[in-house]
């Protein structure tokens, strides 16, 4: 059970869900949690998401006024990992054009948040942001039309493909041809548990 919403405290239960989230996906991608806690983070999503549901039918969009720059982000991270919810995630995205316009987050996230819900739904995505754990590390989700990858990802302020690439392998821990770690085992659950982003 959700428990209700304290208005004042919104801000920092965003933020603490997001960082808690956080520290799980980073411990999977390390292999550092046993594969019973594995599903935690599936059940951890899930409940951030039904929270924020909650937040934004009784708020809107979180917005810097009412939580703070760094709680819209803990928004934002949170919406983009709502895969269990995916009709939430939906609105979020929506909800995020009006964000973007009024300068409260964004064209990055949006993409990735675009780029996630695409992937979710079975489609190509447009930005390259979405990657799926492989057993040479992360790699990329479908795109649609590559040769105009880095093009599309400028209009909106990524950087190239390549880099972003290089940067979420170090980030990861998985440098240019590096094996995955023994004992990893969990490539599939970890990609759809993590649904890694750059």
């Amino acid at each position: 059970m959700i428990p209700p919403l304290d208005q004042p405290f919104i801000a920092r239960d965003l933020l603490h869900r997001a960082a808690t989230a956080r520290r799980h996906r980073h411990q999977l991608f390390r292999s550092q949690l046993p594969a019973a806690e594995a599903g935690q983070a599936r059940h951890l999503d899930y409940t951030n998401s039904q929270v924020l549901r909650r937040i934004v039918a009784e708020h809107g969009w979180p917005t810097p006024t009412l939580v703070g720059g760094a709680a819209v982000f803990a928004a934002w991270e949170i919406a983009l990992h709502a895969d269990p919810m995916a009709d939430f995630q939906r609105l979020a995205l929506k909800l995020l054009v009006g964000a973007v316009e009024r300068g409260e987050a964004t064209a990055q996230q949006w993409a990735h948040l675009h780029d996630r819900c695409a992937v979710n739904a079975g489609d190509r995505q447009l930005y390259g942001t979405q990657y799926r754990m492989g057993q040479g590390g992360p790699e990329p989700a479908p795109v649609q039309d590559p040769e105009q990858l880095d093009l599309r990802r400028a209009t909106v302020g990524l950087p190239p493909y390549a880099q972003a690439r290089s940067t979420l392998r170090r980030r990861l821990g998985w440098a240019p041809q590096t094996e995955p770690a023994p004992g990893h085992g969990l490539p599939d659950l970890v990609a759809e548990l993590a649904g890694v982003t750059a």
